[in-house]
């Protein structure tokens, strides 16, 4: 993984922040295990209230850990009055979501003024074994704050 330097200097509280204003992500019991510039490590702990009819962490449960965890890994990038929008996303599933715990691990790939693409392994942790469970590859906008134009003098085009 290439090494980045972040925008914001204070990105780590920032990104903290962010994330611990998600109320879904306290909901799923989604927590950061390790941050750095461009890279994140989430986890949670299975829940039997998240499976599928066949045990499983439902696969939407897996996406938005995958999806949050991408969120996370490009905000760390972006500077201090960014917000940020994911914009696209493509998750493959490769094994059931079987396990006492799961890790989701993002790294930015590509960042950008307003796009960054990163991509993301969702891991399932069960009797003693680590087994990858799905990928993401993503693509998260920085939403910049926009001049006020109101009142801007009219372009006259004669």
């Amino acid at each position: 993984m290439a090494a980045f330097e972040p925008k914001n200097p204070g990105y780590r509280a920032a990104a903290i922040a962010m994330f611990e204003g998600q109320p879904a992500m306290r909901t799923l019991g989604i927590v950061i295990v390790r941050l750095a510039p461009g890279e994140v490590e989430l986890a949670m702990l299975h829940s039997p209230e998240f499976t599928q009819q066949n045990g499983f962490i439902h696969a939407g449960i897996i996406t938005a850990g995958l999806d949050n965890s991408c969120g996370v890994a490009a905000f760390t990038l972006m500077p201090s009055e960014a917000d940020i929008l994911t914009v696209e996303f493509k998750t493959t599933l490769l094994a059931p979501a079987r396990g006492e715990r799961f890790v989701f691990k993002a790294e930015v790939i590509k960042p950008g003024r307003t796009l960054t693409f990163c991509e993301a392994k969702a891991f399932a942790e069960h009797d003693g074994k680590t087994t990858l469970i799905a990928t993401m590859t993503g693509t998260l906008m920085a939403m910049l704050p926009r001049a006020d134009t109101r009142g801007a003098p009219a372009i006259v085009v004669s």
